[in-house]
């Protein structure tokens, strides 16, 4: 499957989604996702989850390759662009202490730190909750 094999090539492999995941989570409402293209290579992903007026971020990855080319940027503005065309109001996600560059793209968009998760990641590593308010500004 196209999501799952973008996945484990974005990610570490106790942290890579599997077929089975994807499909799962395709079961459940709410659930939008994109994919980013560069020539004919599938480059990143981005998969949210919405309920009500919220919805949280649940992967956003770019395949090493093609890092650090404003692909992450762009799925996560084209994200933003899609809830709030369906009227969503905040936008949550966690991310890992320990990953600079994620927590960097989020800040620089708008992002803030609302909260901490103790040893939520498999690797032990507490997550940073943030928030961004998708009423304040349009992009």
């Amino acid at each position: 499957m196209l999501l799952s094999d973008l996945h484990s090539a974005c990610f570490e492999e106790d942290e890579r989604w599997n077929e089975d995941a994807f499909s799962g989570l395709f079961a459940t409402p709410g659930i939008m996702a994109w994919v980013i293209v560069v020539g004919e290579d599938p480059a990143g992903l981005l998969m949210l989850r919405q309920s009500a007026d919220e919805a949280e971020i649940l992967t956003l990855g770019v395949h090493p390759r093609y890092r650090r080319k404003n692909l992450a940027a762009q799925l996560l503005v084209a994200g933003c662009a899609a809830l709030r065309a369906r009227d969503v109001t905040t936008l949550f996600l966690e991310v890992s202490v320990r990953n600079d560059a994620a927590k960097a793209l989020y800040l620089k968009h708008g992002f803030i730190l609302c909260g901490r998760r103790k040893a939520y990641y498999p690797d032990g590593s507490d997550a940073s909750v943030l928030s961004y308010d998708l009423t304040s500004v349009t992009r």
